[in-house]
């Protein structure tokens, strides 16, 4: 890709050659096999290094991208904080979502380069994966930045309850041998479930379809005989199943310190501390059926009520997007059990 070009069309895909044949051209060495033992430290030093450049060439026109949509973001709230005056309400309020649209090609090329696993891929180097990671974080940092500012003024709603909200956006999606997964971010932590008080709240979610063949075998013991055609669903999903997955924080009573007895014996907390755990958990819908034919019973449901199937303990301090979403995949095609076995479920 010509650095004219990726100025001049910011939704055009970065140069996927460049990047998919890393492997075979950044990593081949820089001279011939003859070297003597004496050298074998110096030239493997200068070899890595030739390849990091390498690399860094290859990726230059991915950045110069990124940098292109972090100038346009940087414009928009400029303008915003200095030239509102020479905008209607109605046109602020449709800048951001257009320019959340645009950057979806550019989402969706970092993560599925980074983090698709398909039969008949080579693996990216190390060094090209995590700076396209990188690309994907900051992008995602200054969209998140974009829409609160423009909130702050009233242009914008994080609202779900409101139809024209922005309460998450498009960050990414990727494909691991037959399961693709869609990313979303919150802009700001939203309740889990819209008007009702579970004491969790959700950061990013993840929409998880799998193929129904591969999850035959749990049909057949849900359904009792009945076959995957029988089921009241129609067209694309006959085929397929779409799990839902959160990252969530809830506060939770700090424990007492080791030691501690709560009498004065040792280092005990306040009664009432409270701290923020953050977690990865699978909605588990309950109200309406999730299989139920009766169209009804979802226009009359204001709210779906869902339970939250906890499958991974983060720890008190919150994840980065990119390094959640390496936790969720480890937990979906990892052989072992999770960190944590579900915990009960959250109503």
């Amino acid at each position: 890709m010509e650095l004219g070009e990726t100025k001049n069309n910011p939704e055009s895909s970065p140069d996927t050659e460049n990047v998919e044949h890393l492997e075979d051209r950044a990593l081949a060495p820089s001279c011939g096999d003859q070297r003597d033992s004496t050298g074998d430290a110096a030239w493997k030093s200068t070899s890595s290094c030739h390849d990091i450049n390498m690399m860094d060439q290859k990726l230059r026109p991915i950045e110069q991208q990124l940098q292109y949509l972090l100038n346009k973001a940087d414009e928009f709230q400029a303008h915003l904080l200095y030239r509102r005056d020479n905008l209607q309400k109605e046109n602020f309020a449709r800048v951001v979502p257009t320019f959340l649209r645009t950057c979806q090609p550019y989402f969706t090329y970092l993560e599925s380069t980074a983090r698709s696993s398909l039969p008949q891929r080579t693996p990216l180097p190390v060094y090209i994966r995590s700076r396209l990671l990188d690309f994907s974080q900051q992008l995602c940092a200054r969209l998140e930045q974009l829409v609160l500012t423009y909130t702050s003024f009233d242009f914008l709603s994080l609202e779900e309850a409101e139809p024209a909200s922005i309460s998450h956006f498009y960050i990414g999606k990727c494909q691991i041998d037959s399961v693709r997964l869609s990313i979303y971010r919150y802009c700001c932590p939203a309740p889990y479930l819209a008007g009702v008080d579970t004491g969790l709240y959700k950061r990013m979610r993840w929409n998880v379809e799998r193929p129904r063949e591969s999850l035959q075998q749990e049909t057949d013991g849900e359904m009792e005989g009945e076959t995957v055609e029988d089921k009241p669903v129609a067209g694309k999903e006959r085929a397929t199943k779409t799990e839902y997955y959160f990252l969530c924080y809830e506060d939770v009573p700090e424990e007492p310190a080791d030691g501690g007895d709560g009498e004065g014996k040792g280092e005990t907390v306040a009664i009432g501390n409270v701290v923020r755990m953050w977690s990865i958990g699978q909605w588990v819908q309950t109200q309406p059926e999730p299989v139920t034919d009766d169209i009804y019973e979802w226009v009359l449901c204001w709210v779906p009520q869902a339970q939250y199937h906890r499958l991974l303990c983060l720890g008190g301090e919150e994840p980065t997007a990119c390094s959640a979403t390496d936790c969720l995949l480890g937990a979906l095609f990892s052989q072992q059990s999770p960190v944590e076995s579900p915990s009960p479920e959250t109503t």
